[in-house]
């Protein structure tokens, strides 16, 4: 099971169509990429290719 990691002002924003986005900075805070294709991904991972960028 993965470390519960609590949400702080700045880890993410909501979109106009009311979908919580998370920010690069929780994204490194969290520690690891969930290969889901994360707008603000800091781990390069390419959703179409399935794949992280070096």
């Amino acid at each position: 099971m993965r470390e519960h990691i609590p949400l702080e002002e700045g880890d993410y924003y909501w979109t106009p169509e009311g979908y919580r986005v998370f920010t690069a900075r929780y994204l490194l805070k969290r520690g690891y990429c969930c290969e889901s294709g994360c707008r603000h991904c800091p781990y390069g991972f390419n959703p179409k290719t399935q794949r992280r960028q070096k």
